[in-house]
């Protein structure tokens, strides 16, 4: 009877043995991509996540960079941004409304490109390497580009106008009033379209033919097909391309701080160069960090609400 016993368990072990090597290396082949991305995991908790906590953290203090010491005040930084700075607010403003005309604009601009370049015969690759162009200069170039193009006595702009009308110029487009706001619009416009023009251009020529072809016999006209077609087909490349944009633009500091520094007189002050005046120019280094961290908490929802519509119109109105 043992001896049948230790056969048994034996021809057990022999079955199961090849089934739990097999369950063995199948837990290693499930670790082994986590253990790839630890590297880039700590990397990232180490260069991001410490500096973004700690700024949270002294978002709750007095913290400034002429004093080394600093004491915790709880939301004492929020509540003096949102209800005793104005400036604030009228920084905050001017950004929603930056970004809400730059991104329609954008959008608007790179729809008409894409399609024009989505029906060309020939040359599709040049005009895509033209397209991209704008892409490959950094945003202080581009800064600096608009500074002369917009300067009031050597400008490019002034320049054409005179040569268009006889007529000396000396428009100063980046001090007046709502002139500098333009010229700033302007630069992040001719920077951001063509990013807009390749995600679009992208959509439309993924598109199947079917369906077109099918309106085509129906009778349907261009903008009929555009209209009922191609414009809810593209939408999640259109909700995708908007909120990268809007998150670009969110941010904005590069060229508004080289064209205009936010001023004069904050006449284009937007909420990342009120941030780093607040931060850097004042010291005010705990008051900064709060703002930068209202404003992430603004672009967040921002994001989440276009994704919300991105996953809408990519499973046929509804997320779930």
């Amino acid at each position: 009877m043992a001896t049948q016993t230790l056969r048994h368990k034996r021809s057990l072990a022999a079955h199961q043995g090849p089934s739990a090597g097999r369950r063995g290396l199948g837990l290693a082949e499930a670790r082994l991509p986590l253990l790839l991305l630890l590297p880039g995991i700590l990397v990232m908790l180490f260069v991001i996540g410490f500096p973004m906590l700690y700024s949270l953290y002294l978002s709750f203090t007095d913290f400034s960079l002429t004093s080394l010491t600093h004491k915790f005040i709880g939301l004492g930084n929020y509540i003096e941004l949102l209800t005793r700075d104005p400036l604030f607010w009228t920084a905050f403003g001017r950004t929603v409304l930056f970004m809400t005309l730059a991104v329609n604009i954008e959008f608007v601009l790179g729809l008409v490109i894409a399609q024009l370049m989505a029906r060309a015969i020939r040359g599709q690759g040049f005009l895509r390497t033209i397209m991209m162009m704008p892409m490959m200069f950094a945003p202080i170039l581009v800064g600096f580009q608009f500074k002369w193009f917009f300067n009031a006595q050597i400008g490019l702009v002034n320049n054409l106008l005179y040569t268009i009308t006889g007529q000396v110029h000396m428009i100063p487009w980046l001090i007046q009033r709502p002139l500098g706001f333009i010229a700033i619009l302007i630069a992040e416009i001719w920077l951001g379209t063509p990013f807009m023009v390749i995600i679009l251009e992208a959509g439309i020529l993924s598109l199947p033919s079917e369906p077109f072809e099918a309106a085509e016999v129906d009778g349907a006209s261009g903008w009929q097909k555009f209209r009922m077609l191609t414009l809810p087909m593209i939408m999640p490349f259109v909700y995708t391309a908007m909120a990268i944009r809007s998150l670009d633009l969110a941010r904005a500091y590069d060229v508004v701080s080289i064209m205009t520094g936010g001023g004069p007189g904050n006449r284009t002050e937007l909420i990342w160069t009120y941030v780093n005046r607040l931060a850097f120019g004042e010291h005010e280094f705990a008051l900064g960090s709060a703002m930068s961290f209202i404003t992430v908490i603004v672009s967040f929802l921002f994001t989440y609400y276009l994704f919300r519509n991105l996953l809408k119109s990519r499973w046929g109105g509804g997320t779930e």
